[in-house]
């Protein structure tokens, strides 16, 4: 058996980067940015009001100083003249600043009469004039990679990107196997269970960036599994679910083989998850994740997220473990990392009562992974330890 750490290097090695491919703008969201782009004007392109005021020349700025006024500049429809000596211009948020003009005097620090307008209130030193470039100017860059936010559409946006460069979504293929299961809204003979590692694994796996494709069950003959690794075809990822392990029925590990898998691994000194099995098969990497549900879905957390992030050229591939002090004693640990199932909140974190690998209700009360080393010593309440948030 080898460790977490030793596991991970060889499933970076099954991955590289993908391509890159063009999208809208529009469909970009969520996306790893992977290019730098740049913008192709300044924000705001021209000197603008940031209030509904008037604009005048900043040297005649005064109480009670008294102008003319000759026009209007609105959003979208500037005043084409020059604002000269005792002069103002009606002028509202986002409006062209017109020539001659530098300050803005906001609406509620005056009083217009017909086309006479007054200063009534001090007006202050701001001028309230958002410079040419003020956001941003042209060529200000966007760096890869990234995850695109809506903040950063909005930018792309506003610099005129209409097109962004992104990573090409890895397509992953999961192959839940046995035939104890069926599928959700199915019901269950008496010996069967329904499938749910593969729709959470989707969901995670999706939330990273992934496009998943859920394969039929592979029921536990040969013939039935290769028919799903031959649906899998064309898949960056393959991902089986159960039989890894050694049991009379666990058949992945040899009909993988027999379509020319090569094998990286198998089993990891871990807990829950020790029966994980990684390689290639064709083109794509392949990973075999033990049957209970948790394993299944820590396995997912700790291997299959940080592969993908590999893949969509994200730096920062692992997620970063935090620290918490512990509010209630733990045990000692075994031999085997093990990945606790806990609870963070204000006053601490808290392992899960139930450790067993099949209790999905247990997973879904958890909010992180409490990580013990091999031979971790029992520990006390206030102890510092770590954990990835889930």
């Amino acid at each position: 058996m080898i460790t977490v750490k030793e596991a991970r290097a060889l499933l970076f090695d099954l991955v590289s980067p993908l391509e890159t491919e063009m999208v809208p703008l529009a469909e970009a969201a969520g996306r790893v940015l992977a290019e730098d782009v740049s913008a192709t004007l300044d924000q705001p392109p021209f000197a603008a009001s940031s209030m509904d005021g008037y604009a005048l020349k900043s040297t005649e700025v005064e109480l009670h100083a008294m102008f003319k006024v000759i026009g209007e500049s609105a959003a979208g429809h500037r005043f084409d003249g020059t604002v000269g000596a005792g002069q103002a211009v009606r002028i509202f948020t986002g409006a062209p600043v017109p020539e001659g003009a530098d300050f803005v005097v906001i609406q509620e620090d005056t009083e217009q009469r017909g086309d006479l307008l007054t200063i009534t209130d001090d007006p202050g030193p701001k001028s309230n004039i958002r410079p040419a470039g003020f956001d941003f100017t042209s060529g200000a860059k966007i760096t890869a990679p990234r995850i695109l936010r809506p903040e950063d559409i909005a930018l792309m946006a506003a610099m005129n990107i209409p097109v962004v460069p992104v990573k090409r979504k890895p397509v992953v293929a999961l192959i839940s196997t046995g035939d104890e299961l069926v599928m959700p809204g199915e019901t269950p003979g008496p010996d069967q269970i329904i499938a749910s590692n593969t729709f959470g694994l989707k969901a995670l796996l999706e939330a990273v960036g992934a496009q998943v494709r859920i394969l039929p069950i592979a029921r536990d003959t040969l013939a039935s599994l290769e028919t799903a690794f031959k649906l899998a075809e064309g898949a960056d990822l393959v991902v089986t679910i159960g039989g890894a392990s050694v049991g009379e029925y666990d058949l992945v590990a040899d009909v993988s083989q027999g379509l020319g898998m090569e094998r990286s691994f198998y089993k990891i000194r871990m807990r829950p998850g020790k029966p994980l099995m990684a390689g290639r098969l064709g083109n794509a990497a392949m990973v075999g994740l033990p049957g209970n549900p948790v394993s299944a879905m820590v396995c997912g957390y700790l291997f299959l997220v940080p592969m993908l992030r590999r893949m969509l050229g994200i730096t920062q591939t692992l997620p970063p473990f935090q620290r918490a002090l512990l509010a209630e004693p733990i045990g000692k640990n075994g031999p085997r990392e093990h990945y606790m199932r806990a609870v963070v909140s204000e006053d601490g974190i808290r392992a899960c009562g139930d450790q067993d690998s099949s209790l999905l209700s247990v997973l879904a009360q958890a909010n992180a992974l409490l990580v013990r080393d091999p031979h971790d010593p029992a520990r006390s309440a206030g102890d510092e330890v770590l954990y990835l948030p889930i």
